[in-house]
């Protein structure tokens, strides 16, 4: 049996997020015009960075077992460019990293629990049938 460890993360996260895109995953209205965090200069041009995004915090939340909020802007964070200042580390944007895990809650894939949000046995098995399809 394929697991998620066992392939590319790239590949399953383009394949996870076909399948979130096909679930009919609620995406907010101001995805696509907002920036992703104070280090980016300008909004993702990618259309399907919601979904994208989505099944990177899946793919979180499998690897690490318990992700929260803060813990993923620290993640998706980068380096803000401070003019001639060194640049320094800045964390993403936390409401769409909240927004993506409220829908993912809200589709059954994670819950939350005191020690953070985690996958449930229907987001395990979504990962697990993708990592399958990505290897053979």
């Amino acid at each position: 049996m394929v697991r998620v460890y066992d392939v590319d993360a790239s590949s399953l996260i383009d394949k996870v997020s076909g399948k979130l895109k096909e679930m009919g995953l609620e995406k907010p209205e101001f995805v696509g015009f907002v920036k992703s965090g104070a280090h980016s200069e300008r909004p993702p041009e990618d259309e399907d960075f919601w979904y994208v995004r989505c099944a990177s915090l899946l793919r979180q939340a499998y690897v690490n077992s318990n992700v929260g909020v803060q813990r993923m802007r620290r993640h998706y964070g980068g380096k803000k460019d401070r003019g001639v200042k060194p640049e320094a580390h800045v964390a993403a944007g936390g409401s769409t990293i909240r927004k993506a895990f409220q829908a993912l809650e809200k589709a059954g894939l994670m819950e939350k629990t005191p020690q953070g949000r985690r996958l449930t046995p229907k987001g395990m098995s979504l990962l697990d049938s993708a990592a399958g399809e990505v290897s053979g």
